[in-house]
């Protein structure tokens, strides 16, 4: 089991679009996690650095995004 980050977008609803550079082809992937929880993780670590951004000054704080446009589902292959 995997799975995956996806984020609602106004074009596609709602989609993967976090990837990796797969090594041996050079080409993106969709990234997947091994557990939930690392999932979690991403979106939190994410998240952690928007906020970090924002209060050094390097984003509006209307330059962010919201929690809820993003979730995480088991990816079925």
């Amino acid at each position: 089991m995997k799975w995956e980050v996806q984020h609602y977008t106004l074009c596609d609803g709602w989609i993967n679009t976090w990837s990796t550079t797969d090594e041996r082809t050079g080409h993106d992937k969709p990234l997947v996690f091994e557990t939930e929880q690392d999932a979690q993780r991403e979106i939190d670590e994410f998240f952690a650095d928007i906020e970090a951004e924002i209060e050094a000054g390097d984003r509006a704080e209307d330059e962010g995004f919201s929690e809820d446009e993003f979730r995480i589902v088991e990816v079925t292959s």
